[in-house]
């Protein structure tokens, strides 16, 4: 490999041998990553991939891309009513539920691209132990006592429900959709004999009655003086983003802290859980035969998934001066992160590695509505791929809408848009241009255009304004990584490529500035070149294969995220085959998806006449409804038929040229050199469209 690159400290990515143990070292920055583990009786969706795991591994990447020591472990929550309720429904025991649901999150994560150190499962046996040493600490210092209280029972399910399964109207705010364990609308903690009306979610015609049941609760009241001064510690040095627990001004906004703590409960009666642990030749408190609360022992899965990554996960848990802890998820569970979790830990004693950083999302709706499941109204799980629609293409978008501040609409003409506005034009087009004009008129070769390594400086007024705008950049995409704001950093990668095609364009590089002025040619290709390197690194935490496909266009090993621009990539170097990054989707494909992932069911909920009809989506007439669902049926009967080796490499050849003869179209100035070759390109193209289309006819 022909590689000239500037030999420099901390220019070249640090990659990890395979099967090393990431460990913290003292004296340097270790960052610990989580994000919040789903559930295993379902399938993700998009709103849930955005809302935690996705928006945690861009954050591991880019830390990775600093060369910083970095860890992000998640996994399956699989304990609980959810769990037992859902595996009843399927005829399967809980674990058999959870063996199927946890291979279907990784099948889904892994082809997202998502970098888990570890992706783990919470019914484990270091899960348990775990769970039983804290919940000992616990009871050592005095912070557990227990609680003989009427629960929730239903009659027809012969078992005690669990919070989130009892649903009514709320006793302070009238809300008729209330859960047992708190209120949307008001925000009030509630306990589920509180409802009125209660009605059982698994079914709603059995009768919810009471019966007492003694269980043991962890006093949140005692911890509140101490989990509030933590909260406002963690929140000014970590910067949280401001949510339902402490606003932009430090402010403490959680109805349950200003009301006061109260006992919660830490034991359920289940089955289907971690045994509540009993000291031999002690009193058990009435607690045997019982299980763990899910919301106690879920957040304490974070812990037992790194220790089944490694014997020493207690380097990452117990060592909270040299570690920072980033936690993502969903707004919905920042109660249970920012204050029920810590107290436990507080509680405990030990000096735990506690949150450093949270970082929330709202929701992410479909298209007019909400992601169901039930009415099969979205895209869930792998189903991604099925689009055809890249993983970087997916990455990017999702990142693009992600809900940070207000709840996020998915939309298929957004999405498309993304792609070929963004991506296709605008990232991809500045990356293509600057690498085709190296191989076509300096055979592959970076020519010498007079830059000394390290640093750029300006040569005139056009140098001047392209290097101060770059570094002023690279300060914001730094500056919004460090503050985890995803989004915003995107979107100044974005501008970076953008400020490439404007250099190239008032640099005026072409054949003729190549003769005319050949020194000025080769230090406006030297420049771009660097700056498509830089790119290489900004966009590898959002699309990694994006990132691989420009290095081995560079032919340059992964390089870390530097703070300005440099020429790092030396005269002489060697570059690969320039290739297009991206490819164009075809507007219309958006109807095609909409009927594909539209549901069963119409937004309103009322079942449609039979399972045939068309489904119309909002904002869509039903003439296009109709066109869409032939279309839809079309591309299925085609998806259908298996095609041979000969004509997906051929459906390959025409996306190319036809990728060509638009590049050569939107080049400019328009000279009759550049016509000729258009007219060449479209015409091959037409060739190989009806080669195409007699190979198709005959397989």
């Amino acid at each position: 490999m022909d590689q000239n690159i500037r030999q420099a400290e901390g220019l070249l990515r640090v990659i990890p041998k395979p099967g090393e143990t990431i460990l913290p070292k003292e004296g340097e920055e270790n960052i610990l990553i989580t994000s919040a583990l789903p559930y295993c009786n379902n399938v993700p969706h998009l709103g849930n991939i955005i809302g935690s795991t996705l928006s945690a591994d861009v954050f591991a990447r880019y830390n990775r891309a600093r060369n910083r020591r970095t860890l992000y472990v998640c996994g399956t929550d699989e304990y609980g009513t959810a769990t037992e309720t859902q595996a009843l429904k399927e005829g399967i025991t809980p674990k058999q539920l959870c063996d199927k649901y946890n291979a279907l999150h990784v099948e889904t994560y892994n082809w997202f691209q998502l970098s888990f150190d570890h992706f783990g499962r919470t019914s484990t046996p270091l899960h348990t132990e775990i769970c039983q040493d804290i919940y000992l600490g616990l009871l050592k210092n005095g912070f557990l006592e227990k609680q003989i209280k009427d629960q929730t029972y239903c009659e027809g399910c012969s078992k005690f429900l669990a919070d989130r399964f009892v649903e009514g109207t709320c006793p302070h705010c009238g809300a008729d959709d209330a859960r047992g364990d708190q209120c949307d609308v008001c925000s009030r903690t509630l306990d589920a004999i509180d409802l009125i009306n209660p009605r059982c979610l698994v079914n709603k015609t059995h009768t919810v009655t009471t019966r007492s049941s003694s269980h043991m609760y962890v006093k949140l009241d005692s911890l509140q003086a101490k989990t509030e001064a933590w909260i406002k510690k963690s929140w000014k040095e970590g910067k949280w983003s401001p949510n339902a627990v402490i606003n932009a001004d430090g402010e403490l906004i959680d109805a349950r802290l200003k009301s006061g703590l109260r006992p919660s409960p830490v034991t359920r009666d289940l089955t289907w859980g971690v045994p509540v642990p009993v000291v031999e030749g002690e009193d058990d408190h009435g607690m045997k035969g019982k299980v763990l609360y899910v919301w106690y022992d879920a957040p304490l899965g974070y812990l037992s998934i790194t220790a089944n990554y490694t014997q020493e996960w207690r380097q990452w848990w117990l060592n909270d001066r040299n570690v920072r802890l980033y936690q993502f998820m969903g707004k919905d569970n920042v109660y249970f992160h920012t204050i029920y979790f810590p107290a436990i830990l507080l509680g405990d004693g030990r000096p735990w590695t506690t949150l450093y950083h949270l970082s929330t999302t709202e929701y992410l709706n479909y298209e007019g509505g909400k992601f169901s499941k039930s009415h099969n109204r979205g895209v869930f799980g792998p189903a991604a791929k099925e689009t055809g629609i890249p993983t970087s293409v997916w990455r990017y978008y999702l990142i693009s809408t992600r809900p940070e501040t207000a709840d996020a609409m998915f939309s298929w003409a957004d999405c498309i848009a993304a792609n070929n506005n963004v991506l296709l034009n605008n990232f991809g087009n500045f990356v293509n241009r600057a690498l085709k004009f190296v191989a076509s008129q300096y055979d592959s070769v970076i020519p010498d255009g007079g830059d000394v390594p390290g640093p750029l400086s300006p040569n005139d007024d056009v140098d001047a304004e392209f290097i101060s705008e770059v570094n002023g950049l690279l300060k914001e995409y730094l500056d919004a990584l460090e503050s985890v704001k995803l989004r915003l950093g995107l979107q100044i990668v974005m501008l970076l490529s953008a400020r490439g095609n404007l250099y190239l364009q008032a640099s005026g590089l072409n054949k003729a500035l190549m003769n005319e002025n050949p020194k000025r040619c080769a230090q406006v290709v030297s420049r771009a070149i660097n700056l498509i390197y830089v790119l290489s690194a900004l966009v590898s935490p959002y699309m990694p294969t994006t990132t691989e496909s420009m290095l081995e266009q560079l032919n340059a090993p992964a390089r870390t995220i530097p703070e300005v621009l440099a020429t790092d990539i030396l005269p002489g170097h060697r570059i690969g085959t320039p290739e297009h990054l991206f490819k164009r989707i075809d507007e219309k494909m958006a109807e095609v998806w909409r009927a594909k992932f539209g549901g069963n069911k119409p937004v309103d909920g009322t079942p449609e006449p039979n399972s045939d009809a068309t489904h119309v989506v909002p904002g869509m007439s039903k003439r296009k409804a109709v066109a869409a669902k032939k279309a839809a049926d079309k591309a299925a009967a085609q998806d259908e038929k298996p095609k041979s080796v000969e004509v997906l490499a051929w459906e390959q050849r025409v996306a190319e040229q036809g990728q060509k003869v638009r590049a050569l179209k939107g080049q400019t100035p328009k000279t009759p050199e550049l016509e000729q070759e258009v007219v060449a390109a479209v015409e091959e193209l037409k060739k190989l469209k009806e080669e195409l289309a007699a190979m198709q006819k005959e397989s």
